[in-house]
C-alpha cells in the first residue's frame, strides 16, 4: 500500500506544472534542535506524505548521531573503545566519519568528531562559570584526537584505539541529516524544497517563482535584520558562531565552541557563514573555519570546490566582515526597511548563528 502512494505522489508531483504548486511549511524538533521543511506540492497530501519521510528520516539519523542516547550508534561504538579490533558501521556513520576525517586531516585537528570529552567537559564549565580544573582537562585531551579513529572504508568498519573516546557530531550530523532529509522529500518527487536545521540549511529546486531561496544573514548584534541577503538553491549554507551561546569567566567571554586543540571554547566573538555544495559540508565547514585562524580558513575554503564564506569578527567592538571565495556572487540587495517580521513571510529565511546539535 505504501509503496503504491508513494509511486503516486511522485507521478502526481511530476505531472503537476509549477503554476500549480503551493506552499507548505512544517516545523518539527530533531537531533536536539528544531527542523523546519518548505515545500512546493501539488496538494496537501502529497505534502503530507513527504514531510512525514523527511522527519522520519530524521529521526532514524538521531539513533544514529545522538550522544545523549547511550543505545545509539554513537553511543555503543564509544562504549566498546578502545577497540581490540574494527567494528562494522551503518552507510550513513561511514558517510560522515568519511567526511569528518578528511577534514581534520585538512585542518590538522581544528575540525575533529572525537571532541566528546571536551565538549562534554566544557558543558560543565559553562554552567559553573569556571574553567575546567588542570588535571580534568588534561586527562579529556588524552582520549580527543581524529587519529584515534581508524576507518576502513572499503570493509564498511572503524577501530577507536583511545580509552574514554566520546564522539560528538553536533559540528556535522545536523547538516548532514537536512540533506538526507531533503533526498527523501526528492523521492516523493517533491523538489522545490528547503530543510533547515537550526541554522544548517539544505536547498533544492527554488521556489516556483524565483531564480534561488532568499538567506537572510544576521548580524552579531541580536534581534537585529540581517545586513547581508543571499539567494541560493542546490547547496547547503551553515552560520556558526556565539551569538545565542557563550559565557563570561573571570571577565573573558568564551563561546560554546570548542577548539579541539585547547579543549576551551573559543574566545574570538564573531561569526562564520558557509555555503558549500551540501549541508554537511556548510556545517562541518562553518564549525572548522570559527576555528581556524583568517589565513587558515581562507587557504581552506578556497581549496574546497563550491564554497564561500562570509567571517565577522569583533575587532575593537567594531564587526570586521571578510568574505572569502566567490561568497559576494551570492548576494542580492537588502531592501530597504527589511526588519525580523520579515521571517513570517514565505520569501526570506534566516540564517543564526547557532549552537545545534544531535542530541
Amino acid at each position: 500500500m505504501s509503496f503504491a502512494l508513494c509511486f503516486f505522489a511522485v507521478a502526481a508531483v511530476a505531472a503537476t506544472d509549477d503554476a500549480q504548486l503551493e506552499r507548505f511549511r512544517e516545523i518539527r524538533p530533531g537531533m536536539g534542535s528544531t527542523f523546519e521543511i518548505i515545500l512546493y506540492a501539488p496538494d496537501a497530501t502529497v505534502a503530507r506524505h513527504a514531510f512525514d519521510a523527511a522527519f522520519a528520516r530524521i529521526a532514524q539519523l538521531n539513533d544514529v548521531f545522538s550522544d545523549y542516547d547511550s543505545n545509539s550508534e554513537t553511543g555503543r561504538l564509544c562504549r566498546a573503545a578502545p577497540m581490540s579490533q574494527a567494528i562494522p558501521i551503518s552507510d550513513d556513520m561511514l558517510d560522515v566519519l568519511d567526511f569528518a576525517e578528511r577534514l581534520s586531516q585538512a585542518t590538522e585537528g581544528a575540525f575533529d568528531v572525537t571532541v566528546g570529552p571536551l565538549t562534554r567537559l566544557w558543558r560543565r564549565a559553562r554552567r559553573q562559570r569556571s574553567l575546567p580544573e588542570p588535571a580534568r582537562l588534561q586527562a579529556a585531551m588524552a582520549s580527543v584526537g581524529f587519529e584515534h579513529v581508524q576507518l576502513d572504508r572499503a570493509a564498511r568498519t572503524v577501530r577507536l584505539t583511545a580509552a574514554g573516546m566520546r564522539m560528538d557530531f553536533g559540528g556535522i550530523a545536523v547538516g548532514y541529516a537536512a540533506d538526507q532529509a531533503l533526498k527523501t522529500l526528492n523521492s516523493h518527487g517533491v523538489t522545490r524544497a528547503l530543510v533547515n536545521g537550526g541554522g544548517d540549511m539544505a536547498l533544492g529546486d527554488p521556489p516556483p517563482d524565483a531564480a534561488g531561496w532568499r538567506i537572510g544573514v544576521i548580524p552579531l548584534e541580536p534581534e537585529q535584520p540581517p545586513t547581508r541577503l543571499l539567494q541560493l538553491a542546490h547547496c547547503g549554507i551553515s552560520t556558526s558562531g556565539d551569538l545565542w551561546q557563550h559565557v563570561e569567566i573571570d571577565g573573558r567571554r568564551y563561546s560554546h565552541i570548542v577548539d579541539p586543540r585547547t579543549g576551551l571554547g573559543l574566545t574570538t566573538h564573531g561569526s562564520v557563514s558557509v555555503v558549500a555544495p551540501d549541508g554537511m559540508a556548510a556545517d562541518a565547514l562553518a564549525t572548522a573555519v570559527s576555528v581556524l585562524s583568517v589565513e587558515r580558513a581562507k587557504a581552506l575554503i578556497e581549496h574546497t570546490p563550491g564554497a564561500a564564506a562570509l567571517i565577522v569578527r569583533l575587532d575593537d567592538d567594531k564587526p570586521r566582515a571578510i568574505e572569502l571565495s566567490n561568497w559576494k556572487r551570492h548576494e542580492i540587495p537588502v531592501s530597504p526597511g527589511a526588519d525580523r517580521g520579515s521571517c513570517a513571510t514565505p520569501r526570506t529565511l534566516w540564517v543564526l548563528a547557532h549552537a545545534t546539535g544531535v542530541r
